[in-house]
């Protein structure tokens, strides 16, 4: 499986941890789903680093990384619990 992002646009994204313009936040997406925010993704970098490098499908390997931008709905940092997109309430 190739990998959606490499690793020096994963390592920027976790040193920027906003996006810009616009100041959302970024999240990591894992191989099984999960979602990883920045400061999980910097404390846990060397396992993500190993996952990635060796293809282990243990939860760590980060495939692709978003912005918050992109959603309505209820993120959370799988690791820490850090809500990353509180949701979105139509009135």
């Amino acid at each position: 499986m190739r990998e959606k992002i490499s690793s020096l646009d994963l390592r920027k994204a976790i040193r920027n941890k906003y996006a810009w313009p616009g100041g959302y936040e970024i999240f990591g997406i894992c191989n099984d789903g999960a979602i990883l925010c920045c400061d999980c993704m910097k404390k846990e970098y060397f396992q993500i680093a190993y996952s990635r490098k060796y293809s282990i499908n243990d939860g760590w390997r980060v495939i692709a990384v978003d912005s918050a931008a992109n959603y309505d709905d209820y993120i959370f940092c799988e690791h820490c619990n850090y809500i990353i997109v509180d949701g979105f309430d139509e009135e």
